[in-house]
Order: C-alpha cells, then sequence, then structure tokens
C-alpha cells in the first residue's frame, strides 16, 4: 500500500511538473477552423474553402486552405458546410431586463435579482451568436457588475461596453414614474441642468459606466410622456456630451422625436437611439456628423404580440401602434439618405437570445443581407470604439467567430440558426 501511495504520488508530481513546463513555455491552445463559406465584412464578398488559425484568444492566420498550414497538435473544427462571420455585435440591449416583466410588474424586481436575472441573458445572447454587446440602461449598476464578472471569468458572456443608469429629467422616460408621489421616488440617472447633468455623467463613470446613455426624448414603455416629446435641451445634451468626451466616453442618445434627434445630434451624441420620428433633415444632419443611428425595428412584434401578457402599461402599447410602423418606414429613408447605421435590438424589451430576428426586417426595409451583417459586425464595432479588436476575422482581432447553415450573405435571416459560437478563442457552442 506505501508504495502504491508512493508511485500515485510519484505521478503526481510528475504530471504537474509537466503542466507547470507547459504554462512556463507559454504555449497556447490551436484551433483551426475549415469554413465551407467565410464572410469578408469589410469588403462585402464571401470566400469558399477557408482555413482560420486561432492560438489562444486572437486569430493569427486567415487563407485558402491550399496556402494555410494546420499546425500540428492543432484542433480542427470542420464548418465546411457552414458560413462562417465574426461574432454578431448588438448596440443597444438591456441585459438586466426581464421582458416579462414590464410595468407595474417591475416595482416588485431589485437591482440584485435584475444583475442575476443578467447572468442567464448573457448566455444566451452568447449562445445566439452575439459575441459583443453595448448595454445601455441598467439600474444599481448591475452592468458594470456583470461586465466585470465576464471578464473575470466568473461567468458565460459576451463583451460589454456598459452605462448603467441612463441620464433623465425628472419624470422623464428614464425615470420611473410608476409610484404615487407618497413615495417622492426618483431615479438615481435623473439630473436636471447642464451642471447637474455634468455631474451625473462624472458620477457613472466613477462608477464604472464605459458609454453614458441620455434620455433626450420620451418614450414607449414609461408612463405619462410622448415618445415624440423632447426632455432634454440643447444646453443640457451639449454639458452632458462635452463632459462625456472630456472622460473619454462615447454618448448615446435615446430619441425618438424629430426635435429631440436633431438636437442630440448637434450637441455631438455619437449614437441616436430608436429615432423613431427622424426627418429629412435629422437624416442630412446625421450623415453629415457622421451619428451613428441604431434603429430597433424588430420589437414592435413583440410588444403588440405579447405586450399585455408582459404587463406594459395599455398606454404603451398605444404608443408602440402609433410608432412601430413610422420607424420601420423611416429606418429605409434613413439607410436610403446615407445615415450610419449599426445594429441595435433593444433585446430585453423582448427576450434575450432573439436578437438575430431583426434581420428580417433591415432586409424588408432597404439593407441587403451583406449591409444588414456588416450593420451587426464591422460597422458596430466602429460605434463601440473597438474596430481594432472586434468586427472582422482578422489576423490579430479576438477570436469571436460564429458560423450558421445555408448561405446568410443572402439571407440574413438565417442567423437565427447560429450552429457554433467561439468567444476570444474559447468554443461556447457546436
Amino acid at each position: 500500500m506505501i508504495f502504491k501511495r508512493i508511485a500515485i504520488a510519484a505521478a503526481l508530481t510528475a504530471a504537474l511538473g509537466a503542466a507547470g513546463s507547459v504554462i512556463a513555455a507559454g504555449e497556447q491552445k490551436v484551433v483551426a477552423i475549415r469554413a465551407g463559406k467565410l464572410i469578408d465584412v469589410e469588403k462585402g464578398t464571401v470566400l469558399r474553402d477557408q482555413v482560420i488559425i486561432v492560438t489562444g484568444e486572437r486569430i493569427t492566420s486567415v487563407g485558402p486552405s491550399s496556402a494555410v498550414q494546420v499546425p500540428a497538435g492543432a484542433e480542427v473544427v470542420d464548418l465546411s458546410s457552414q458560413t462562417v462571420l465574426p461574432g454578431l455585435i448588438d448596440a443597444h440591449t438591456h441585459l438586466t431586463s426581464d421582458a416579462y416583466l414590464n410595468g407595474y410588474n417591475s416595482l416588485g424586481v431589485s437591482d440584485i435579482r435584475s444583475a442575476l436575472y443578467a447572468v442567464r441573458a448573457a448566455r444566451v445572447t452568447l449562445d445566439a451568436g452575439f459575441t459583443t454587446v453595448r448595454n445601455v440602461g441598467a439600474g444599481g449598476f448591475g452592468d458594470v457588475a456583470l461586465r466585470d464578472a465576464i471578464n473575470d471569468g466568473d461567468i458565460v458572456g459576451p463583451r460589454m461596453r456598459t452605462s448603467a443608469y441612463a441620464l433623465s429629467i425628472k419624470g422623464g422616460h428614464c425615470d420611473n414614474n410608476l409610484l404615487a408621489h407618497d413615495f417622492n421616488y426618483t431615479e438615481r440617472g435623473v439630473a436636471d441642468g447642464p451642471w447637474a447633468a455634468r455631474a451625473k455623467v462624472r458620477e457613472m463613470v466613477k462608477f464604472g459606466a464605459d458609454v453614458i446613455k441620455v434620455c433626450a426624448s420620451g418614450g414607449v414603455l414609461s408612463k405619462g410622456d410622448e415618445p415624440g416629446a423632447a426632455q432634454y435641451t440643447l444646453e443640457e445634451l451639449q454639458a452632458i456630451v462635452d463632459e462625456a468626451h472630456k472622460l473619454g466616453r462615447k454618448v448615446a442618445a435615446h430619441a425618438h422625436g424629430a426635435t429631440s434627434i436633431k438636437d442630440s445630434i448637434r450637441a455631438g451624441v455619437d449614437s441616436v437611439e430608436h429615432a423613431s420620428l427622424i426627418d429629412e433633415e435629422g437624416i442630412k444632419l446625421a450623415k453629415e456628423k457622421g451619428t451613428w443611428l441604431v434603429m430597433d425595428i424588430y420589437n414592435d412584434d413583440f410588444i403588440l404580440q405579447e405586450g399585455a401578457k408582459a404587463g406594459m402599461l395599455p398606454e404603451s402599447i398605444e404608443k408602440e401602434c402609433a410608432l412601430g410602423q413610422l420607424q420601420r418606414d423611416n429606418f429605409k429613408k434613413a439607410w436610403q439618405g446615407g445615415a450610419r447605421m449599426a445594429f441595435g435590438s433593444d433585446a430585453g424589451v423582448y427576450p434575450h437570445g432573439d436578437n438575430a430576428r431583426q434581420f428580417k426586417y433591415m432586409t424588408q426595409y432597404g439593407m441587403t443581407s451583406m449591409q444588414a451583417i456588416q450593420a451587426a459586425t464591422v460597422h458596430a464595432a466602429d460605434l463601440l470604439g473597438w474596430k481594432d479588436r472586434i468586427g472582422t476575422i482578422t489576423v490579430g482581432k479576438y477570436a469571436d467567430i460564429i458560423a450558421a447553415p445555408g448561405d446568410v450573405a443572402a439571407d440574413a435571416s438565417q442567423l437565427t440558426k447560429v450552429s457554433f459560437v467561439m468567444k476570444g478563442g474559447a468554443i461556447i457552442r457546436r
């Protein structure tokens, strides 16, 4: 028995020594992906019979199978019957939100519960092929905690840009107007006046926000306001943008109404979210300034079909009835007018993981499938300020790679059927 224990101990020591030598040598796992079709999102072309070499987290080689040698010992992933493309990016999500807890049903949900719900939301979003998201609005700094937990490897989820609390005027779209005055409740993101707004930007940055979200107009799912009504003034928006840009943060402006859209663009925001009632002047301004438009044109389906069951207020459903089709029509006008557009779905208004359902409407309202894919890859990466690390399958970038059956370059709606997901060289789904 003693000799047996000694033998076991010796074997463990040898194994640990071997493992230690591998780590000391700095060796990294190598994966070779054989792609039947590979979408080059920068050029808007489809390449055939390609090989991608992934070393550790990064892409180290891409090219025709005849030219790229698969290293000895590499794990080979055969996607020769699939279409391979960069991991998708959703620039407008709410991972801490449950689509079926709206209106008064949301009042019983704590910030901690929301953050725990977000753990599942993060996983299903990643499984759906969205390897990066920008989360624009969350209570209790839950999205910041989620981002950090993902980065630390505690949980599995997409790369994240986070805003924490959205800035709002008192009683505005991003304040909570569901409680009676007896409670005297105001959301933490509320700030009225230029200097108070500057201070709120500083607070969000202090506690971990990567981007500043500002509610420039009324909204659909809030109580007692109109989506088209301007809320923050131009002066306040200018102060917010100036402070955020000084601190190295981009600004995303929730704006449905034509006036608030134009005020946001003139103030210098980096993106306008929703942009439902954008007019010709607004489209022209967005094009001139290079302002990104992020228009969520799928979730109208969910709101009208499931809204009442999900607890949405009757007035919210009425607002969506008036707004949904206008937004889709204006998406088409904005695209044809030359505005820059990035993919953003407002995930959390509808169930997480259904993000790719929006591609159907992007192609129905003006984009080709390739253009819609570019909006969710290379263009969204540019908006997030991460075009140097994600958005394309290029040597040196993170190995965020997905695949789906069929010819998704010709029919982007097929991206609802993602079959393979890799994030940073780690295979998440296959």
